[in-house]
């Protein structure tokens, strides 16, 4: 499988994801979920993933935001749910 990846900082240094091209077709529609937010760096990352195949983001929901780390304000204009904030 061909594959793309988008690398994205870290509080403590760098990481990279990758998504099989054939995952997203142009005008998917997309709720991304993840186990956590701090910084925002992994939403991010997978949200410019979905856009360069042509998907549409339509929100994200976690289990628990950390809120010290105000990573809804990189993510604004899009619909947040997380469960548990601390």
């Amino acid at each position: 499988y061909e594959s793309i990846r988008e690398e994205y900082a870290l509080e403590y240094g760098t990481n990279v994801l990758e998504m099989h091209k054939d995952a997203i077709k142009p005008g998917d529609k997309v709720l991304i979920a993840d186990d956590l937010i701090a910084t925002g760096g992994t939403a991010i990352a997978c949200k410019n993933l979905v856009e360069r195949l042509g998907g549409k983001v339509v929100g994200f929901a976690f289990l628990v935001e950390l809120t010290e780390f105000k990573a809804r304000e990189l993510l604004k204009g899009y619909d947040i749910y997380s469960l548990l904030k601390f």
